[in-house]
Order: structure tokens, then C-alpha cells, then sequence
């Protein structure tokens, strides 16, 4: 019995103990320990950038490195592939320069919301850049946190809850 009590408490512990990978996960990384590909892309593109910090993330079985950026006085994240292929770019803007379909269909949505922030999403396919979307951080009137992506005609693509 002593024993079997040995290997439970060994077993508990090793599991406590243990890294645990999720999908969707993110780890920080140095910046000095990204890849040298993912470093010259992000400078390819935005030359005068000060990178501030970076994570690895597995979305979906694929790895990227999501890196905070200050460009030009702007603050961006960017995505990228570990070969360097740019996936994403977000950038942080003032909930008044929303175009006016998007900030519409919040309000009609969200009476009375308080919006924490707000960031446009710009997808990259093939070099090519394209606006896909706006985020936005919203408080309702009932206190609730949401996440809602929006995209630049007005149409509510998702909400996810936020604690």
C-alpha cells in the first residue's frame, strides 16, 4: 500500500509540476531569441521599428511570433510564421476614427457601452495587405466585458465573453 501511496503522490506532484501546453497558448520569448528570419521581415516592413516584445503562440497546430512593435510613434503587434511570412498586423486607434458604419452598429448593438479599446485588424495573404476587421473591447450598459469584431461595413462577425 506504502507503495502504491508513493507513486500516486509522485505521479500528483510530476503532473503539478509539468509545463502545460495548450492550443492557443502563448509563451514570451526574448528578443534576442527570435528567429533572425522573423526579426528581418518585421524590419523589411517597418523599417523604423522598435521591437518592444515578443510571444510564440500555437494557433491551430501552427506556430507564430506575435511581436509588439513601436512604429513610427504607433504602436502595432504584428504576426508572423517562424519563416517569416507576415500574417497580421493590429493596430490601436481611437474609437472616434471607427468608420461610421462600424461605430453605428456598436451603438445600436450596445446602448450606453463603454469601449476600452479599439484596434484594426489587417490581414496579409501573400504580401498583400487588407483590412479584415475592427476589435473592440466593450463594456455594456449591464457591466458586461465583450470582445466584438466587427467588419468595415458594419456587420458583427463574432462576441466573445471577457472576464
Amino acid at each position: 500500500m506504502r507503495s502504491f501511496c508513493t507513486w500516486m503522490g509522485v505521479a500528483v506532484l510530476a503532473a503539478a509540476m509539468a509545463p502545460t501546453v495548450r492550443a492557443d497558448d502563448e509563451e514570451k520569448v526574448a528578443l534576442d531569441k527570435l528567429p533572425k528570419t522573423v526579426v528581418d521581415a518585421v524590419k523589411a516592413r517597418f523599417p523604423d521599428a522598435d521591437l518592444v516584445e515578443a510571444a510564440k503562440e500555437v494557433e491551430d497546430g501552427k506556430t507564430y511570433y506575435e511581436i509588439e512593435i513601436i512604429n513610427k510613434k504607433e504602436a502595432l503587434s504584428v504576426e508572423l510564421t517562424p519563416d517569416g511570412d507576415l500574417t497580421e498586423i493590429e493596430k490601436e486607434i481611437e474609437y472616434k476614427a471607427l468608420p461610421k458604419a462600424v461605430s453605428k452598429a456598436l451603438e445600436e448593438k450596445y446602448p450606453k457601452a463603454e469601449y476600452a479599446e479599439v484596434e484594426e485588424v489587417t490581414k496579409v495573404e501573400k504580401k498583400t495587405e487588407k483590412l479584415a476587421y475592427f476589435e473592440v473591447q466593450v463594456k455594456t450598459a449591464d457591466k458586461k466585458k465583450l470582445e466584438v469584431q466587427v467588419d468595415p461595413d458594419g456587420k458583427i462577425l463574432s462576441e466573445e465573453k471577457k472576464n
